[in-house]
């Protein structure tokens, strides 16, 4: 890779509809999009203009909230910001990468499960096909999933750690860090690097991945966009 060429992890959503998730993606000029039942994710070019914001719209639909990731230019001034953190990105430097004798690998008939444990824990975006990213492992407890995590964008070279959430009931047992270490195993069996984000808010989660060996590679920022109403984008040509 040359000094002048752009690192994979510097925009990982499109580095991956590119790569390696490019059978997932929807495209409408520079503009790529995970399909809607695998991930939400928006991927924009480094310098948007605005011809990529009319396409985000055209993607999207009228009146959508458009997540995106590592965007710092602001959407044109008729979109609406409704959410925006900063973010970190972390990267394996020491981790101590294991398998887990009681992850198990989860499939299509635990989505229900995943879902619903998701929807407990808030850990991020999760979908019905969000499984088919890359591989997740659950450790269960009495036949009930209580924890989990998983793969989910892949830039060339490179995995992305996600979905990492445990049940409160079953908090403090280090079953997230047994997750991501496992997972982590996986990704380094392939030949490529775990890597992770988090919110910069959120220190207790970027405490414990730091100390599993993961480093901080760059600050970042997530945010979500309201496509404008139809009507006032009359006139404006796709």
């Amino acid at each position: 890779m040359s000094a002048s060429a752009p690192h994979p992890l510097d925009n990982p959503a499109l580095s991956s509809l590119t790569g390696p998730h490019a059978h997932f993606a929807e495209r409408r000029g520079r503009v790529l999009r995970y399909q809607a039942d695998v991930s939400p994710w928006m991927a924009l070019p480094d310098d948007p203009d605005a011809r990529d914001w009319e396409d985000v719209a055209a993607l999207a639909g009228p009146g959508a909230l458009v997540p995106l990731a590592a965007v710092r230019l602001p959407p044109p001034g008729e979109w609406e910001v409704e959410f925006h953190a900063e973010g970190v990105q972390l990267v394996d430097e020491s981790v101590a990468a294991a398998p887990d004798e009681e992850a198990v690998c989860l499939g299509p008939g635990d989505v229900p499960e995943m879902l619903a444990l998701v929807e407990r824990t808030r850990p991020g975006p999760f979908l019905p096909r969000t499984i088919e990213m890359g591989t997740y492992l659950g450790i269960r407890r009495e036949g009930a999933l209580v924890a989990m995590a998983g793969e989910r964008l892949h830039p060339p070279g490179w995995t992305e750690i996600s979905a990492v959430c445990t049940d409160d009931a079953y908090r403090g047992q280090g079953l997230a860090s047994r997750l991501v270490l496992a997972v982590a195993a996986g990704i380094r069996e392939r030949g490529e690097i775990p890597f992770m984000h988090a919110a910069a808010a959120n220190t207790n989660a970027i405490r414990l991945y730091e100390s599993l060996g993961f480093r901080l590679r760059r600050r970042t920022a997530f945010s979500a966009a309201r496509v404008p109403a139809q009507g006032r984008r009359e006139g404006v040509k796709a």
